[in-house]
């Protein structure tokens, strides 16, 4: 065996331990890559079922405000009513209160305004 052959038998079995060394590494990668496209797979397979939920839960939500619309539209109507009711109440018997709240008030001058003199 000459020098040459030597070498190339050290440079061989450097080149075999470099492999080594890189093969472990290239391995765990690998595992965590299988785990990563399983964990995907399993995040896929959930996702579905909430997405489902979500949508049932989105037009369920939907009817309960349309509910609330036409009940907010009723109460805006009867608000309107109540309104228009005091506001003739208002011009029904204000106006002659008011009148009997001025004659009182002069009568009560007249006759106590006299009795303290």
């Amino acid at each position: 065996m000459s020098g040459g052959d030597i070498a190339g038998i050290i440079a061989a079995s450097a080149f075999v331990l470099l492999v080594l060394f890189l093969a472990v590494p290239l391995i765990k990668l690998g595992r965590v890559l299988d785990e990563a496209r399983i964990s995907i797979r399993n995040i896929g397979d959930d996702v579905s079922p909430l997405l489902t939920e979500l949508t049932e839960t989105v037009q369920v939500t939907n009817k309960q405000l349309a509910k609330v619309d036409v009940i907010t539209e009723n109460v805006a109507e009867v608000t309107g009513n109540v309104s228009a009711l005091v506001a003739l109440f208002a011009s029904t018997l204000g106006s002659p209160l008011v009148k009997i709240a001025g004659v009182a008030s002069g009568l009560r001058s007249v006759f106590f305004g006299k009795a303290k003199k």
